[in-house]
């Protein structure tokens, strides 16, 4: 059993029919990644995990459990945590502020301070930036540094599976680089599961274990990330080929 399964999911906007029948799963511990186009239906899909826009028709199982009609506060609960599109910062709040709200689940009758402040200095170690910003109001922060301090959120709430929706957009190749170090890293040292979001395709086939093709609503492969970065019709949609 899968620590993530989707389910033949139908997902829609209205009339508009934005997933068609989505299916995947992710193993605990591993990177899969979802690559398609513009408008292929992948933030949908997570939204749709996270309960944002609930699925029409079809189940996303969270470790057998289905999370499908639950309410996005209790699938964060539950441990499955977003690292939005945008990255949705609160540009108001200081870089410390901000995360300490991505320990918010935490913070209730039972505050765990102890293991709020060891994550908020692991944070700190894998994006020193932000320990050198942790004063500063997030909306005056860089666009690299603003991903990161999304990131560190979301790694704040100690996910189960950490759900990264276009981590590389709008950043300079060296930090492109630098986040998905990050990814790497993460994954290696804390075995956290990950399902990546990227149109940057080359690079997201670099890191993951497995890949989806989503087009149109549709899942059109699925197969090791290695076999897809060689799959000629794959490099010519999306490796530039």
């Amino acid at each position: 059993m899968s620590l993530l399964e989707v389910h033949d999911i139908h997902t829609f906007y209205g009339n508009i029919n934005a997933l068609k029948g989505v299916s995947l799963n992710v193993d605990e511990g591993e990177i899969v990644t979802l690559i398609g186009g513009n408008g292929a239906g992948k933030t949908t899909t997570l939204n749709t995990i996270c309960g944002i826009t609930p699925a029409r028709s079809g189940r996303v199982l969270l470790d057998g459990d289905d999370i499908t009609h639950l309410r996005p506060h209790q699938i964060v609960e539950r441990g499955v945590i977003q690292s939005p599109e945008g990255r949705k910062i609160f540009t108001r709040l200081t870089v410390r502020e901000n995360l300490e709200m991505g320990a918010f689940i935490r913070s209730g009758s039972k505050r765990d301070s102890t293991g709020i402040a060891r994550d908020m200095e692991m944070v700190f170690e894998r994006f020193p930036r932000l320990k050198e910003r942790q004063k500063q109001l997030g909306g005056t922060l860089s666009g690299g540094e603003q991903q990161m301090l999304a990131m560190g959120r979301a790694l704040m709430a100690r996910p189960r599976i950490l759900l990264l929706d276009e981590p590389s957009m709008g950043l300079a190749p060296l930090l492109v680089r630098q986040i998905f170090n990050v990814v790497i890293t993460l994954n290696n040292d804390t075995q956290t599961t990950i399902l990546l979001v990227e149109q940057n395709a080359l690079m997201a086939l670099a890191v993951a274990d497995r890949a989806y093709v989503l087009q149109s609503g549709y899942i059109t492969h699925a197969d090791t990330a290695d076999k897809l970065r060689h799959d000629p019709a794959i490099i010519e949609a999306y490796l530039g080929g």
